[in-house]
């Protein structure tokens, strides 16, 4: 397949909508320049000038004219300042800003197989973990990669096809780089052992990152079954891979299996604590872990959720729809129009369901060793001045009328 085949195909590139397309002038860029015009794109191009060589602005010029014989208009950005660490990381996260502030739609990296497979390379070499296998998505967010399943030779070879020349960028062969290494130290021997060695990593990517679906639901079931402070009992239990990756998306961050054999021995009597990395630490209380980050989160605003609808509260989606089938089920009488999703407050109390009479919350989180930091944070739902839900703890009992479901997930954190 050629490069417009596959960028057809990819369906990143729609015929009349906008496409920013980033333009480095290198063959890659070029290549997916000229394919999203091809494919009757609204295509506009971003050039920035990062100014790290003496070259850069014979890079300008290049654009400049090539956008002008294509017939596409050109915006160039010029950085300012030193850049900060990471040149490489510099560099790219100022061509991605300024894309995010200029494109009227989706923007586009000539991102080719070949740096997928040296990405992964890379990632591997450098740290552990699954995530370093997954390599770059087709799309994250508004940008794009239409040409990941093209090789970098084959976008050469195409633009010597269109009659397209491009520029040559220096660093891209010098071995200070670390990925420069990779690419002209570490793949030459990988093709020399498989000459399809590069499409292979790629493609190892690809189905990599169609099963971390799975990974992600099995993820997503094992929190609904522990809840969001799950009993370090209940989770000792579990594979260890599912428990790792458990509290991997609690904390926010990858946790190595080291550190997450080292939640899990932390004692059920008492609260103990585990830094973890990066500030973050394990919280044992009542037996359940949590995870704290400095101090304890605020107790996030009260927001309006509309029946039926849905509504962001802290680290929570809270939704309510018509109908049977939620974490709880109230009715339509009960509910209301519209209902208040708030944190809890002192001196709250409900009328738990199957208990006479009223209880405080209070009350009820030391009863179902709700961890103290975690209660303000714990979505409370509230119906015409009466709470009838605490996720994770208690109900009203449900009145008469038609059901409307309630759910709440955590929608925040991370994965391994």
């Amino acid at each position: 397949m050629t490069p417009l085949d596959v960028a057809r195909a990819s369906g990143l590139v729609v015929a009349g909508e906008p496409l920013l397309v980033l333009l480095s002038g290198g063959p890659d860029s070029v290549c997916l320049l000229d394919v999203a015009i091809e494919l009757d794109a609204g295509v506009s191009v971003l050039h920035v000038n990062h100014g790290l060589r003496a070259g850069a602005d014979d890079d300008e010029r290049f654009c400049r004219a090539l956008c002008e014989r294509l017939g596409v208009p050109l915006t160039v950005e010029r950085a300012s300042g030193a850049p900060e660490g990471n040149v490489q990381a510099w560099a790219r996260e100022l061509r991605y800003a300024a894309a995010e502030r200029l494109a009227g739609g989706d923007y586009a990296a000539g991102h080719t197989l070949s740096d997928q497979a040296e990405s992964v390379v890379y990632r591997l070499a450098a740290s552990a973990g699954r995530r370093a296998l997954l390599g770059m998505e087709p799309r994250h967010g508004r940008l794009v990669r239409p040409l990941l399943e093209v090789t970098g030779e084959e976008t050469r070879e195409w633009c010597r096809a269109r009659g397209l020349s491009w520029c040559e960028d220096p660093t891209n062969e010098d071995t200070y780089y670390a990925r420069a290494r990779v690419r002209h130290e570490v793949m030459p021997h990988l093709r020399a052992l498989n000459p399809a060695a590069e499409r292979n990593i790629a493609e190892t990517a690809r189905r990599l990152r169609e099963e971390q679906e799975l990974v992600e639901a099995a993820v997503d079931a094992a929190l609904e079954r522990l809840g969001p402070a799950p009993e370090l009992a209940a989770l000792r239990c579990e594979p260890a891979g599912l428990a790792r990756l458990v509290l991997s998306r609690l904390a926010g961050a990858s946790i190595a299996p080291d550190r997450a054999a080292g939640i899990l021995r932390l004692a059920d009597q008492g609260t103990h604590e585990l830094d973890i990395a990066d500030g973050v630490r394990a919280v044992a209380e009542y037996g359940r872990v949590r995870f704290a980050r400095g101090a304890d989160a605020p107790a996030p605003a009260a927001v309006a959720l509309p029946v039926p609808g849905s509504a962001r509260f802290g680290a929570w989606e809270v939704q309510a729809h018509l109908g049977e089938g939620g974490e709880v089920v109230m009715s339509a009488d009960q509910l209301g129009a519209e209902v208040t999703v708030r944190s809890w407050r002192d001196g709250d109390r409900m009328k738990p369901a199957g208990v006479g009479g009223t209880k405080s919350l209070q009350d009820l989180f030391t009863d179902r060793k709700v961890p103290r930091a975690l209660r303000r944070l714990l979505p409370v739902v509230e119906a015409q001045g009466e709470i009838v839900w605490v996720a994770g703890v208690a109900s009203a009992d449900r009145a008469p009328g038609p059901p409307v479901a309630l759910d709440a997930r955590q929608v925040s954190g991370g994965d391994a």
